[in-house]
């Protein structure tokens, strides 16, 4: 039964970092069109391919497991598109499309941080040490963002 938990702790730790890069991409690809600040533009870019680096690997842990990951829904994503491009037209300022990343960069870590904290004690060390490497890469990024603020 203990296995049981912890193997079902895992796969839900490896659907959260699976889910939360995914995300991650779809809120960059959807701001890209509205940035017009070069050094944001290249930022973001970085960015998009760090989510897509550990989002990559996440896929590979799953299938080597036998475990199923599920994209984020399409009415999620269309509600996150719509959200993004309303707030980028009433304001497209590099402040505020920073500001815009720096929250779902936050929403990110609160939700990966729970995620960690409901971990068992010895938790898959492949699951972990890659959750532990996507904190670490948002934590970065929210630092990194707040100087185009």
């Amino acid at each position: 039964m203990e296995n049981e938990c912890k193997r079902k702790k895992s796969e839900e730790a490896l659907a959260e970092i699976y889910r939360n890069t995914n995300l991650a991409m779809q809120s960059i690809e959807d701001i890209l069109p509205e940035v017009d600040h070069d050094g944001m533009t290249k930022e973001l870019r970085a960015q998009h391919e760090g989510y897509s680096q550990i989002g990559s690997k996440a896929a590979k842990i799953a299938k080597d497991k036998g475990i199923a990951l599920k994209e984020p829904g399409v009415f999620k994503k269309a509600m996150m598109w719509s959200s993004i491009k309303m707030s980028a037209m009433i304001d497209g300022s590099k402040n505020h499309i920073a500001e815009m990343m720096i929250r779902g960069t936050v929403m990110g870590i609160t939700a990966l941080r729970t995620t960690q904290t409901d971990l068992p004690i010895n938790p898959d060390p492949e699951v972990e040490k890659l959750l532990s490497e996507l904190i670490d890469l948002e934590e970065n990024y929210e630092k990194r963002l707040k100087e185009f603020l």
